[in-house]
């Protein structure tokens, strides 16, 4: 288990970050380490972005010094993704299987979370996100069926888009995290354009699916002063509640977003015009 913390910015101290310092705060350049669960400990809404990457053995999700807790989900929830090929994960000691894109939520209170290599050898890589919980909700599965889709957006515009919304009130009970897949088709790579803030809840961004010669150009920062991040493939970004959150590709790719704060509704945004960004 490998664990950083990053702390809250203000958004007025934000302003004078160069380059170097932006990324230190924001970007996430690291999720995968071979036998090893990489996590990120975030000061907004206690949310928490990690990785797993089993290649020789099993993987357990142990608990680290910052919970100060007896085992990681003894007062929280988690939500994991399968960005890779199909395998398995054991919660508790029951198998669950998920193929690419699938997700699964964990509820409060489970013990044991073991994410194992594929049966195969093939490459086999996790994300996830985990929040505070303040109720035992069951663990169940989401099929891409499953999940509630929107096809968003238009080629004309460059951001003709699915949206599957896998782990999210309508699909699935949980206390106060969300998460969902985004796929932007060929030719379209903005995403998440008007763009938009919510205080109500912080959120994460990890990109994927993207070639690796390839990057996204993501948008942070309060609309009438914002910044840029360039992002390479499987790496993620911490957006606080007062931040925009888009990017714009130099391929189309896929990204899970990821939330957590005061409510579970989705539509809750202040948007902005694309004309009234600075």
């Amino acid at each position: 288990m490998n664990h950083t913390t990053r702390h809250s910015i203000h958004p007025t101290d934000a302003k004078s970050y160069d380059t170097q310092k932006l990324r230190e705060a924001f970007l996430i350049e690291s999720l995968f380490k071979a036998d090893a669960v990489e996590v990120v400990y975030t000061l907004y809404d206690r949310l928490i972005v990690g990785g797993v990457h089993p290649v020789t053995r099993p993987v357990a999700l142990d608990t680290f010094p910052t919970l100060r807790s007896e085992f990681f989900l003894e007062r929280r929830e988690l939500g994991i993704i399968n960005v890779s090929s199909e395998s398995t994960v054991t919660v508790d000691g029951k198998e669950f299987t998920l193929k690419t894109k699938e997700a699964l939520y964990i509820g409060k209170g489970v013990r044991e979370v073991i994410f194992h290599p594929a049966p195969n050898g093939a490459d086999t890589r996790f994300y996830f996100n985990s929040a505070p919980a303040h109720h035992a909700y069951p663990t169940k599965k989401v099929t891409l069926e499953e999940a509630e889709t929107v096809e968003t957006g238009a080629l004309e515009n460059s951001n003709h888009r699915t949206i599957r919304k896998v782990l999210i009130n309508s699909v699935v009970d949980t206390c106060q995290l969300q998460m969902g897949v985004t796929e932007l088709k060929t030719g379209s790579v903005w995403n998440t354009m008007p763009a938009h803030t919510h205080d109500r809840r912080m959120e994460a961004y990890f990109y994927f699916e993207l070639p690796e010669d390839q990057m996204v150009c993501h948008f942070m920062g309060e609309p009438q002063e914002t910044r840029h991040l360039w992002v390479k493939n499987q790496q993620a970004v911490i957006s606080p509640p007062w931040s925009i959150h888009s990017g714009a590709g130099t391929s189309n790719y896929t990204f899970i977003w990821g939330m957590a704060g005061e409510n579970l509704d989705y539509n809750d945004m202040d948007k902005f015009p694309i004309t009234d960004l600075k």
